[in-house]
């Protein structure tokens, strides 16, 4: 088995243990997509990290970095 699908393996195992509640309230702002706004949250509120946040989503660690620049663009 290739490293890259035993480290998706492991990742798997971890985000199905763990649950985030994510507050409505973060929606509010009509400006953001739903991604951008959860992911505004879990960086700026949870404080975690890009991979963290890209584990929990199931996305790309450059995605998360991309939407969330975005998002500092929006609000820069």
């Amino acid at each position: 088995m290739s490293k890259k699908r035993e480290n998706r393996e492991e990742n798997a195992d971890i985000t199905s243990d763990i649950w985030i509640n994510i507050p409505s309230y973060i929606f509010k702002d009509r400006t953001l997509s739903v991604l951008e706004a959860i992911v505004k949250y879990l960086k700026e509120d949870r404080m975690l990290l890009y991979h963290d946040i890209a584990v929990l989503l199931k996305r790309d660690d450059r995605t998360i970095w991309t939407v969330y620049s975005r998002v500092k663009k929006k609000h820069g």
